[in-house]
Order: structure tokens, then sequence, then C-alpha cells
């Protein structure tokens, strides 16, 4: 497998990534993530969940991406025998989805993917779209 579907398919059934934004002074924040990717590939979605947050202000990310949407997200797989090194990396801009139907549809499959979602009443919380620009990978 060496083209961008295949990566997409690996991408696909993978259960966590790094989410990396940087504020307006460039200052980078590096964060694993629960996400999943839309049905076209053109969007990846990383919901703001319950677990116990600071709710003075929106998190780092969220403020992050607010003063600069562009983003990376990177999935890996690391092995002892360095032949089944992988990664997928995914470039593009942020945006954030307050609510509306794409909102929606993104909590739905976000629940789909991780069963801890269900339990958790995440509509009124925001979702990170980010949208696809780039796509690189290694070892796919």
């Amino acid at each position: 497998m060496t083209d961008q579907a295949a990566a997409q398919a690996w991408l696909r059934d993978q259960r966590v990534a790094r989410l990396a934004t940087a504020d307006a002074a460039g200052v980078p924040h590096v964060i694993p993530a629960c996400f999943q990717l839309s049905a076209d590939a053109g969007s990846l979605y990383i919901t703001v969940d319950e677990k116990p947050k600071d709710a003075s202000r929106p998190l780092k990310r969220v403020r992050n991406i607010l003063e600069n949407p562009q983003v990376a997200l990177v999935v890996d797989h690391y092995a002892e025998d360095w032949g089944e090194l992988c990664w997928v990396m995914v470039r593009g801009q942020a945006d954030i989805l307050a609510d509306g139907p794409e909102h929606d549809a993104a909590q739905e499959l976000l629940c789909q993917k991780y069963a801890q979602y269900k339990s958790m009443t995440l509509g009124s919380l925001p979702v990170i779209a980010i949208r696809a620009q780039r796509w690189t990978w290694w070892g796919i």
C-alpha cells in the first residue's frame, strides 16, 4: 500500500493521534487526541469532551486554532522491528464548529468510533474540524 487511499484506510483504523497547533507567535502545542476521518477523507474531527478541564476559558488547542488555524495531525506506529514503522501526517486549516449539521454529524462519527463518547453529552461541546490540505506518509 503506497497511495493516499491506503494511508487514509490505515488512518481510519488508528485510535490516537497527536494534534499540533501553534499560537499567533508560533509557539507549538502538541497533545494526544481521539479523532475520526470524514467519509470523503476531506476533514478530520476531534471533539472537546467531558473529561475534567478548566472551564473558565477555552482549551489551549482551541485558543491556538482561533489565533492560527494551521494545524498538523500525526498518527504513527512504532515497533522494535523498524521494518514495521509507519506514520501518516495530515496538514490543514482547522475550524471550530460550535453547532450545526457538520458539528452534529462529526459528534456522531466520533461516538461510533469511541464507545466512551456514547455516555457523554457532547452536543454543546465544540468540534475541531481539520480541513485536510496535505497528506504525507511513510511505511504504509
